[in-house]
């Protein structure tokens, strides 16, 4: 047994899952503590990951586990590459809450801000990074979606942003937190979100970081992980979401000054945000060979026949879904009485959303940037 936190009985998850599998458990690592306990067993047979929920389960943006468990199972006879679901235990007294049990995937994540596995960085591999991350976000999206009905919500991006709204402002009066823009930004979305998009299967946090990829040296995509916000809704969210992240190698990097002399105490976070706002958290995405944005939108229209439009509302409700769990995990530290360094995070996701997006509604490029009107021009580079 190898124990990698303090906190976590891994005996006993050892004792519960033999009898569970009816099978010796010969090695049990915590790869994970944080929103899910996550932890990586071995069995004679093979190994399985555990995933137990920690936080944000009774949000809205959340699904419970057990319709995690059936998404996974619905997916099981797909081209969709995500794990295959083993059990589900919803017994509480078991490990103190219920946790399901699923196939473990090969493969390595590209986490926040990192750089692409070192057998990666070249040109080709860039390139086929993005192209495997569309290609994998069109199989998801071209599911059935009755095939979903039964385990995942069905909500519209109107609807969303009137949730992640209230969610931001309960949060704000629990912590004395008011963040920066907050009804300039929900009220525009509002305006701008697409009167009847088309329903689809939406994973909803498609990123690198939730991505396994495999291969010497051509990226393949092993595993997609995560499945707990995935809804029936309007695909482009997914897009829109992935294409935050992405940066161009001409994105502005917006200036933290204001930021800064809200949040004066909040030194580690600050620093942590400064080098992002200048790599971006997926930084391989501006160097050589990465596509750009319209490029990987436009491999998506050709993949799905679906047409991008309103690249501008997609990317700012992406920064605002962000917004609203920075906020619940702002809520969450303080009840606790931690540290919290997401409040800065919070404003940095909506600020520049009120400088660009709001001061343009008309469309128009605003006075003094000069970047075509479709662009977001806010927090691509760090958030991007």
């Amino acid at each position: 047994m190898t124990d990698s936190s303090a906190d976590v009985d891994l005996a006993g998850f050892e004792r519960v899952l033999a009898g569970r599998l009816d099978a010796d458990v010969t090695d049990a690592v915590v790869v994970a503590d944080g929103l899910n306990l996550v932890v990586d067993v071995s069995m004679p047979d093979g190994r399985y990951v555990v995933r137990q929920p920690n936080k944000l389960r009774g949000t809205y943006y959340m699904n419970d586990l057990r319709a995690e468990y059936e998404i996974l199972e619905a997916l099981a006879d797909t081209p969709v590459p995500a794990p295959r679901p083993v059990l589900f235990e919803a017994d509480q007294s078991a490990l103190g809450g219920p946790f399901l049990v699923c196939t473990y995937l090969e493969g390595e994540t590209v986490p926040l801000g990192s750089d692409l596995p070192e057998r990666f960085r070249t040109e080709r591999a860039r390139a086929a990074v993005g192209e495997r991350l569309v290609d994998t976000l069109t199989e998801i999206h071209v599911r059935d979606p009755g095939n979903f009905e039964a385990c995942c919500d069905r909500r519209t991006p109107r609807e969303t942003v009137g949730l992640a709204r209230a969610r931001i402002e309960g949060a704000a009066a629990e912590t004395g937190f008011d963040p920066w823009g907050l009804e300039e930004v929900a009220d525009w979305l509002a305006a701008e979100a697409p009167p009847d998009p088309e329903l689809g299967l939406v994973h909803g946090d498609f990123r690198p970081g939730n991505v396994l990829f495999v291969g010497r040296k051509t990226p393949e995509v092993a595993g997609v992980l995560d499945w707990e916000t995935a809804q029936l809704g309007d695909p482009l969210v997914d897009l829109g979401y992935l294409l935050l992240r992405w940066g161009d190698g001409d994105d502005p990097t917006p200036p933290l000054d204001e930021i800064e002399a809200r949040h004066p105490d909040a030194g580690a976070a600050l620093d942590e945000m400064a080098e992002r706002n200048e790599g971006g958290l997926a930084p391989f995405t501006t160097r050589p060979g990465s596509p750009d944005r319209a490029a990987l939108a436009d491999r998506y229209e050709r993949l799905t026949g679906r047409t991008y439009d309103n690249r501008r509302f997609y990317r700012a409700f992406a920064a605002f879904l962000l917004a609203t769990v920075w906020s619940d995990l702002h809520r969450e530290a303080v009840a606790a009485g931690d540290d919290s360094g997401f409040a800065p995070w919070v404003d940095y996701t909506l600020a520049p959303e009120v400088e660009v997006e709001v001061a343009g509604l008309d469309g128009r490029p605003e006075e003094g940037v000069d970047r075509p009107a479709d662009e977001f021009v806010g927090v691509v580079r760090a958030v991007g």
